[in-house]
């Protein structure tokens, strides 16, 4: 039997959300029918994101900056900082909830994006635009809950399931707590989950060293980075001024 193509279309030019001045532009095709899983895990490998039932990746003339970056957890090892944020969390419980969007969580979503990023597009989102982003996937999504003792919504994560990993497509808490680091919290707890499942990786999005706000994905060790079609040891890839050096892949997926 014939197999359907898929198609890939371009996007227009748009301001870059993590580089002021520089314009991005994505390749995107539609993840939908029973091969969505699949074809969504060998995008992902391959540095693409979901949003929706859509799969991305940037393809900005003359820019690199998004480099696709992900853990690998059997090496995983937290840092001091990240051992201290996970004994000043100890009492949050997670539920990995199916993707439903509750009032709940959309009032603590909009406190997250006003106090975060007001003036993003996100932060207009109404209940409807949430909704979107939470339920509409093709494969299997959670939406990880995070409470506080007294059984308060602190925090969330949007997470697809893969083959090979989980895939943290997005996350957001309470601004009140931002001392408890509660998106490292979130990652940490991700690779423990992934490792009670036996999954190699955790997948982080795309690493920007130019941007500060992205700094945080380069603090996980150990992480991959997507170079040249094969994932490769960030370590090795890049000197301190995140500047890209010749190295043979350690491993491609």
């Amino acid at each position: 039997m014939s197999r359907s193509p898929q198609f890939f279309y371009a996007t227009a030019p748009l301001p870059c959300p993590y580089l002021p001045g520089r314009t991005e532009r994505k390749v995107v095709t539609e993840l939908g029918g029973t091969g969505a899983e699949a074809l969504h895990d060998r995008l992902s490998r391959g540095g693409f994101r979901r949003s929706h039932n859509i799969a991305y990746a940037p393809v900005c003339h003359g820019c690199r900056s998004c480099i696709p970056i992900r853990i690998v957890v059997a090496e995983f090892t937290p840092s001091r900082t990240q051992r201290r944020i996970a004994a000043l969390n100890t009492g949050i419980r997670a539920y990995e909830m199916p993707p439903r969007a509750t009032s709940e969580q959309f009032l603590l979503f909009q406190r997250y994006q006003h106090a975060r990023h007001g003036e993003g597009d996100m932060a207009s989102m109404s209940f409807y635009d949430y909704r979107a982003m939470v339920e509409d996937t093709p494969i299997e999504t959670w939406l990880v809950e995070y409470r506080d003792a007294s059984d308060r919504l602190i925090g969330a994560c949007l997470t697809d399931r893969l083959g090979d990993g989980l895939s943290a497509v997005y996350s957001f808490f309470a601004p009140d707590l931002a001392r408890r680091s509660l998106g490292t919290q979130s990652i940490l707890w991700l690779v423990e989950r992934a490792r009670e499942l036996g999954l190699p990786y955790v997948y982080l999005g795309y690493w920007v060293p130019e941007s500060p706000k992205m700094a945080y994905k380069a603090r996980f060790r150990r992480t991959q980075v997507l170079a040249g079609g094969a994932w490769v040891d960030r370590e090795t890839m890049f000197d301190p001024q995140h500047t890209a050096i010749e190295r043979t892949p350690i491993t491609s997926a």
